[in-house]
């Protein structure tokens, strides 16, 4: 009886599961380009950041050239440790003797450096009205007293004698007090209105301040 051989076919893959597998590679080979592209694409940026740090910094290094001379620093002005303090009516330094006055009081403070206040006198344009104001200067740290108006030359001419470390320049047509007496004292100078008033009140503010420092 003879032998039967059956043929046996080989197997082949379907055309479906090649398909698969191309295109598992294709999409593996499309995520490899796009993953490497993006790392380029970061070193290429980065490369881009570096270069122009560097050149900035070089341009700020070498590049910048300013032809304006440069801006000095700014002085503060260092005051002396005395304070000038001058005691007026109610209208102030606006005008008249006062203004001339505290003119001579800014520049004395130039050139000695000493510190210069003032005070109005409020309301009643008396001498006794005045007195508290003068007191406040004398129990604050006025070393110098100016005074300028009957009123305010009267209560300081009073009040002289009674604080011989204050220095006190006296600013009227004459030096006397209410009481007919002469403001005298080592600390009282008298300075007369007129021509000359702001140089002689820059002078005598600059004598007291000298006996202060």
């Amino acid at each position: 009886m003879g032998k039967q051989v059956r043929q046996v076919s080989q197997g082949r893959p379907a055309p479906g599961a090649k398909a698969g597998r191309l295109t598992g590679v294709g999409r593996a080979a499309v995520a490899w380009l796009r993953a490497l592209r993006g790392r380029t694409i970061a070193w290429a940026a980065g490369a881009l950041v570096a270069v122009g740090a560097l050149l900035v910094a070089g341009t700020l290094l070498f590049g910048h050239h300013d032809s304006r001379p440069p801006i000095p620093a700014t002085r503060a002005r260092h005051y002396a440790d005395v304070d000038a303090c001058l005691l007026t009516g109610e209208k102030g330094i606006t005008a008249g003797a006062a203004a001339e006055v505290w003119q001579g009081m800014q520049d004395a403070s130039l050139k000695t450096h000493a510190r210069v206040s003032y005070q109005q006198v409020m309301g009643e344009q008396t001498t006794g009205n005045a007195r508290p104001f003068l007191n406040n200067m004398l129990q604050g740290s006025c070393d110098v007293v100016l005074a300028v108006g009957k009123p305010e030359v009267t209560a300081a001419a009073q009040s002289a004698s009674r604080h011989g470390k204050v220095g006190f320049v006296l600013v009227g047509d004459g030096d006397e007090d209410a009481d007919g007496g002469k403001a005298s004292g080592a600390n009282v100078t008298a300075v007369r209105t007129g021509d000359g008033l702001r140089a002689d009140v820059a002078g005598a503010v600059e004598r007291a301040v000298a006996g202060k420092v």
